[in-house]
């Protein structure tokens, strides 16, 4: 399998995502936000966690302009697998690849450490290695991760089945560290090929690091 990795000024989490795909046995590459194409043999595409163009203006509002986007919402328009994570969860709402957007956390805040989450529908390729209602321990690190939608959008995405995850404590009661309405942590849109959460499973690929729980959430997409 290969995963392409987008690459924008700012990002940070390139190499953690790198790590964590190869350690599960995909071929990886990096991709520069000044590429005009995706690579013809990618099977997944993942916007990396960060700070793309310093979160200037609003976390992903630039970054949607980079030459690339063109080519990741062609990749994506086609049924292209895409991932993103944290500040590339930004980027796909601030291009419409994805529903909502992600405001300044509740407390104003910058939050980082690791927090539980619930796994709301598995009926996808991102989450069908766990089985609805699991509930895994994985880092969060965002200023900007209060998931906005208003209750139209809501609605729609509770019909669709595109809620994955929800902010929860060990046992899967709400506790929500950002603001999100209903707890969110991540969605994906109505034909499942694009998803996108705040918190950072790449992050979570050790045990002794605090969690492995990434592991079976990233493997989903190696199953195809």
């Amino acid at each position: 399998m290969k995963v392409s990795i987008l690459q924008f000024p700012g990002t940070n989490c390139e190499y953690d995502t790198q790590y964590a795909f190869e350690k599960l046995g995909a071929q990886t590459e990096i991709i520069w936000h000044k590429s005009t194409t995706i690579p013809a043999d990618t099977d997944l595409l993942v916007v990396a966690g960060g700070f793309s163009y310093g979160d200037y203006l609003r976390s992903g509002a630039i970054a949607k302009f980079s030459p690339v986007m063109s080519a990741v919402k062609e990749y994506a328009d086609k049924g292209g697998k895409v991932l993103g994570i944290c500040n590339g969860f930004q980027v796909l709402t601030e291009a419409r690849l994805l529903p909502g957007a992600l405001k300044r956390n509740e407390g104003l805040h910058f939050i980082s450490k690791h927090h539980h989450l619930k796994v709301e529908n598995n009926e996808n390729i991102f989450l069908e290695k766990l089985n609805t209602g699991d509930v895994v321990n994985i880092p969060i690190a965002h200023h900007d991760g209060n998931y906005y939608i208003d209750d139209e959008g809501l609605k729609e995405l509770e019909a669709n089945g595109q809620i994955l995850l929800k902010y929860t404590d060990a046992s899967g009661e709400i506790k929500n560290p950002n603001g999100s309405v209903a707890s969110i942590a991540g969605v994906c849109n109505k034909e499942k090929n694009i998803f996108g959460l705040m918190p950072h499973p790449e992050r979570a690929m050790e045990s002794l690091l605090g969690s492995d729980d990434g592991i079976k959430m990233l493997q989903g997409f190696l199953a195809s």
